[in-house]
Order: C-alpha cells, then sequence, then structure tokens
C-alpha cells in the first residue's frame, strides 16, 4: 500500500493506493496522526485506489475519526492503538473533521455493512468534497 497527501485550500486529502489491511493498517493510522499533529485539522481520505479494506482498516478509519475529534489513542503496551466502540455522541464532531472520497463498490459495500457508511459523509466528486469542510 502507498500513502501520500496534498493540500487544498483548508483540507488535507490522504491518498490510500492499495488494500487497507492488517499489515498496514497502522501506517495509516500514523501518517493521519502526523498530519494532526502538524495542525491538520480537516481530512479527506481518498480510497479512490482502495479496492479492499478488513476490519483492520475499518478500525483505522475509525481511530482517524477519534484523533480528528481531539481524543487520544495512546497505544497500548504492544505498541498499538487502542480501540473502542463507535459512539454516535462522543464521535459526532469526528464528521466534520474527517470524510470519504470515492469508495470503491467493494468498500463502500463494507462500509455499508458495518454501519460506517452512515457515520462518514461519502463524496464521489474532489471540488464537492472540500467545499463541504466550508459549509
Amino acid at each position: 500500500m502507498q500513502i501520500s497527501f496534498s493540500k487544498q485550500e483548508n483540507v488535507t486529502v490522504l491518498h490510500l493506493m492499495g488494500d487497507v489491511d492488517s499489515s498496514n493498517y497502522t501506517d495509516v493510522i500514523i501518517k493521519a496522526q502526523e498530519l494532526f499533529d502538524s495542525g491538520t485539522r480537516n481530512l479527506l481520505l481518498d480510497l479512490t485506489k482502495v479496492p479492499y479494506v478488513s476490519s483492520a482498516g475499518l478500525m483505522a478509519f475509525h481511530t482517524i475519526a477519534r484523533i480528528f475529534s481531539g481524543h487520544s489513542i495512546q497505544g497500548s503496551e504492544s505498541g498499538r492503538p487502542t480501540f473502542r466502540a463507535i459512539n454516535p455522541k462522543e464521535d459526532a464532531s469526528a464528521r466534520e473533521h474527517v470524510k470519504l472520497l470515492s469508495p470503491q463498490s467493494a468498500v463502500e459495500q463494507v462500509l455499508d455493512v458495518v454501519g460506517l457508511k452512515h457515520f462518514f459523509e461519502i463524496h464521489a466528486d474532489l471540488d464537492a468534497a472540500i467545499k463541504s469542510f466550508a459549509a
């Protein structure tokens, strides 16, 4: 998997390419944490080139939402981030700061099955996604 980012207006776009799974989900979390620590407050996850997301990848997306809500993801003794269930009230601000761009149909189906399709705001158009952060 490859991870890159670009900045457009007040939004950082995190471009993911390849499967997001147990072999790399922590890399995605670490990059998002680095972006947050450097001042990024609005993040668009570009899933255009992500054909598959495992349960570990879904945890990464939720963890990123928690980071951008201002919650700590202090790791356990194993060095991995700690995870918790989605709390719609507590995690509501995440929807304002983390959005998804163009998930492929298989990824969108997984997001739907686990309920994250309704948690995250999903956009099919980059310009509309960028503008949605200012709204």
